[in-house]
Parts: structure tokens; sequence; C-alpha cells
């Protein structure tokens, strides 16, 4: 069964994508314009801004297109793993995917990637992120400084909240949870000092 979203989900999410993606490619813009310069030495540090942040864009647009796209299609780039080995790739966030989990189908692909996004946004400090096999799809264990998942965020991903007190920082955590509804499962959190779990597990 595929998710269905209101248009105010859709919206944030466009916003919250538009901000990721901004800033690697307002930084090739600012390189762009400094290539103009007479000295080699600064001329050589634009053409490597440029490089780093349109990697940046590129890993960013390719993770964005598995984890939000519609169509099959999107299997046919690198495998989820590398994606989101590249999505946190100079990041102090260190990311592993469980080769276990590999087999997996496509929509247990991207309900792990979604949790990953969710992940990421509790570590502003950096720490790790791995996914694992569950009993009844995936589970995320992020280990870093911090409180864990907001209330806030737990809330989204349980979709204990309605889309109208949705912003752009819970959006995907609403999003990965209506993934998870669609694959007969729902999303437990659990908070402790220094790490947090989600785990998957069969709707009640």
């Amino acid at each position: 069964m595929s998710p269905r979203v209101d248009l105010r989900v859709a919206q944030l999410l466009n916003a919250r994508l538009c901000h990721d993606l901004v800033g690697p490619v307002a930084a090739i813009n600012n390189g762009v314009e400094l290539l103009g310069d007479e000295d080699p030495d600064f001329v050589r540090d634009a053409v490597a801004l440029v490089g780093d942040s349109a990697r940046k864009a590129a890993n960013r647009l390719q993770f964005f297109r598995f984890a939000y796209g519609l169509s099959r299609s999107a299997m046919a780039g690198p495998p989820p793993p590398q994606l989101a080995a590249a999505l946190f790739e100079g990041s102090a966030i260190l990311c592993e995917y469980d080769s276990a989990y590999e087999a997996e189908g496509f929509e247990w692909h991207r309900l792990a990637c979604n949790l990953l996004l969710v992940g990421g946004e509790a570590l502003p400090r950096g720490g790790r992120l791995t996914i694992t096999p569950g009993s009844a799809g995936p589970s995320l264990e992020g280990i870093g400084e911090g409180n864990g998942l907001s209330a806030e965020t737990c809330a989204a991903l349980a979709l204990a909240v309605s889309t109208e007190a949705l912003t752009a920082r819970t959006v995907g955590a609403y999003y990965t949870g209506v993934l998870a509804q669609a694959l007969g499962c729902r999303l437990v959190v659990q908070n402790l000092p220094g790490s947090f779990q989600v785990v998957a597990e069969p709707a009640e």
C-alpha cells in the first residue's frame, strides 16, 4: 500500500529539502564567484570548495530521491547503504548500515533511510547511527551527546500529532511514521542517556 500524505505535509517536506540543499548550492555559487581572483592559491581553494560542495549536493539529492521518491527506478542508483554513507560523509556522524539488513525490500530500505534522517537530527554534535534488522522491520540506534529524540519528534513518529501542528523539523519524522504504518508496523522510541533507539514493531 502506498502511503498518503496531505498537502501541508508535502509543502513542509519540500521546505525541508530546500533547506538541506541550499547550503551546498550556495557554497558552489560562492566558490564560482571567487574563481576570478588572481591569487593562484585562492583559486585552488575556490576550486576545492566548489568540488566539495557539488559532491555534498549530489549526495543529498541522490539520498532524497531514494528516501522520498515514488518510483522503484530509484533502486537503479547506488544501494541504500552507499547512499547513507555518502550522506553523512565528512560530517561528525558515523553511519553503519548492517549488511544483514541489505536483503530487505525497497520499501523497507526507504523506511530505514528516513529513520537515519530523523536520527541525524538528534545528533547535532555528532555520534553514531546504526541500522540493523529487527523483528518487524528496521531498528535504529543512535549514540552521542544529548537527550535523544525530542518529545515532538517522538509524537510525530507515532503519528500522534495533527498535520497542522507539524513543523519543518518534525515533518520528516511524521512522514517516517506514515511509511511505517503503510508497512503494517509502528515506531517505538526509547531514549536513554547518551543514546536512543527507534524500533519497528507490528501495528496493534
